[in-house]
């Protein structure tokens, strides 16, 4: 059974100051009517880092539509994702341009961005979302551009998920000894910057078992270098799997390394039947993005995979990376606890 994950493609993004105005607009609005921008932190309630939710997302795009529509029923549903914050990727060149422009969106509305290098030569193995630099020199100015639009301001970056998992499961076309030698100068550039966070992708608990196989490779890739890892990116495992399964592979690890979890799509836990990776029935949103873990190996939980997107071409979907609303509509319809907020909108 493949584990592959599907990924996330951006599109051209508005300029820094109209992001930064309809970014604080958004979040400003939200909070001041009690809504959900400010993920769980009520009255009285201790100050934690608050993560950005991008207004141009394809979330916030259909459910604006869907109001103008009539269809305020599903809008209410998409917009407990349009609301949430969600990771940025990055894929292609000119990468420094856009990261700055996330970067003073995010700061100018007082959050902090997530945001995901995903451009390694031999991209996920030539599979769905395959793709990437031609090669190391390329990438090598890729990550030295991304690091040029990270700025002062507090960041966190998830760096290439699947690229460490892969090798451990299995990627004869990648070259073992570069892909680690370029993941640990990702790691060298993007922690030059004092205020960025900075998580190499891990994989899942369901890929890997044994987090055993993961210190050796973890280490080659950089690992000492940054904040920590990252898990669950773009599945399904439980928040309760992954961290017990994080804090293993963080003991194992060694220095004190800190790791975060996807918890966008979560909500039901992973699909038993076949397919279990790629757009199964029944999922739901899962803990919403926030820092208050409770857990002090634990730094946050987020949506790195944007809810709604497809995961590639099975079950009816787009695609991998495009939206497809009535995947997101289930998504948001089954969400349990927190994620079962309603819009603070209407």
């Amino acid at each position: 059974m493949s584990q592959q994950s599907f990924r996330r493609f951006l599109p051209r993004p508005r300029t820094a100051l109209s992001r930064a105005i309809l970014a604080a607009a958004l979040l400003l609005g939200a909070a001041a009517t009690g809504g959900v921008a400010a993920y769980g932190a009520g009255a009285g309630a201790p100050a934690e880092r608050l993560f950005w939710a991008d207004p141009h997302s394809a979330a916030a795009r259909q459910a604006a539509q869907w109001r103008r529509e009539g269809r305020t029923d599903d809008a209410r549903l998409v917009e407990r994702i349009a609301e949430r914050p969600q990771a940025v990727w990055l894929h292609g060149d000119g990468a420094g341009a856009v990261v700055r422009s996330h970067v003073e969106a995010a700061a100018g509305a007082g959050r902090t961005p997530v945001l995901v290098a995903y451009f390694i030569p031999d991209r996920d193995c030539g599979a769905y979302s395959s793709g990437g630099a031609r090669d190391a020199a390329h990438y090598r100015r890729w990550i030295d551009d991304f690091a040029s639009g990270l700025g002062t301001h507090d960041t966190y970056v998830i760096i290439e998920p699947d690229a460490v998992a892969q090798l451990v499961a299995g990627c004869p076309q990648a070259d073992a000894d570069e892909r680690y030698g370029l993941l640990a100068h990702a790691v060298q550039r993007l922690k030059s910057h004092t205020n960025t966070k900075v998580y190499l992708d891990a994989g899942n608990a369901g890929w890997i078992p044994d987090e055993q196989r993961l210190v050796a490779p973890l280490r080659r890739a950089g690992i000492a270098g940054a904040d920590g890892f990252a898990l669950n990116v773009s599945n399904f495992q439980t928040d309760q799997v992954s961290a017990d399964y994080g804090r293993r592979l963080a003991a194992a690890l060694g220095g004190g390394k800190h790791f975060v979890i996807d918890s966008s799509r979560n909500g039901n836990g992973p699909y038993a039947g076949t397919q279990s990776w790629c757009n199964p029935p029944g999922r739901a949103l899962g803990t919403p993005p926030t820092a208050r873990t409770g857990d002090p190996a634990l730094d946050a939980y987020l949506w790195v995979k944007r809810p709604g997107e497809s995961d590639g071409t099975c079950r009816g979907g787009p695609r991998a990376g495009q939206w497809w609303p009535e995947y997101a509509l289930g998504l948001a319809s089954r969400a349990r606890g927190q994620a079962l907020a309603a819009s603070s909108r209407g």
